[in-house]
C-alpha cells in the first residue's frame, strides 16, 4: 500500500437475513448512525425479499450497490459503495459477479464449518460466525477465501476449549 494510492471501500456491510426479513447477523465496515442502519437494513431487506427468483440479484439503493443471494431459508446480502476518495456522485465499479462468488465462498466455508449452515447455527453460534467473517473480510476488504486458512483458527479455538486444562474451559 502506497500512501498516495487511492483505495476504495469494497464492502460497506454484510447481512444474513431469514425469509421473514429478520436480521440474523450484520457486520458494517463503514460507520453510520444506528437509526440510519436500522432504516437502511429494513428497506434493503424488504427490497431483496420482494424480488422474484427471475430477477437478477443486484440492485442499487441509496448509493449502495446491493448484491444478494438466497441459500435455503437465508439471504446473504452484501452492500458496496463507490470509492470514498473519488468524491460524491462517483460511480461504483464493484464487480457484481465477484461479490456473488464471495457470497458463495462464505456459504461454502460456513457449510464446511457447521455441516449444512442454517439459521439456528447463526443464531446460537453468532460469535463464531463473526469470527469466521472477520477471517475473510477485514475493514471492508476481502483478505482470505481459502477455506482451510479461514477455518484453522476456529478449529484451534474449538480444540483448545475441549481440553481439560484449556484456557477457554
Amino acid at each position: 500500500f502506497f500512501p498516495t494510492q487511492k483505495r476504495s471501500k469494497m464492502i460497506s456491510f454484510i447481512l444474513m437475513v431469514n425469509k421473514q426479513g429478520q436480521t440474523r447477523m450484520s457486520s458494517y465496515y463503514q460507520w453510520m448512525p444506528m437509526e440510519e442502519r436500522v432504516a437502511l437494513e429494513s428497506e434493503i431487506i424488504r427490497k431483496c425479499l420482494s424480488r422474484s427468483e427471475l430477477q437478477c440479484s443486484f440492485l442499487e439503493y441509496r448509493g449502495f450497490k446491493v448484491i444478494y443471494r438466497r441459500y435455503a431459508s437465508l439471504f446473504f446480502i452484501v452492500g458496496t459503495t463507490a470509492d470514498i476518495d473519488a468524491g460524491k456522485g462517483a460511480e461504483n465499479n464493484e464487480n457484481e459477479m465477484g461479490m456473488l462468488e464471495f457470497i458463495h465462498s462464505l456459504v461454502e466455508t460456513m457449510d464446511k464449518w457447521a455441516g449444512s449452515i442454517c439459521e439456528l447455527d447463526i443464531m446460537y453460534q453468532l460469535e463464531e460466525v463473526h469470527f469466521l467473517l472477520d477471517e475473510m473480510v477485514m475493514n471492508g476488504y476481502i483478505v482470505e477465501t481459502n477455506k482451510a486458512n479461514i477455518l484453522r483458527p476456529i478449529d484451534l479455538l474449538e480444540r483448545e476449549a475441549k481440553t481439560a486444562d484449556g484456557m477457554f474451559r
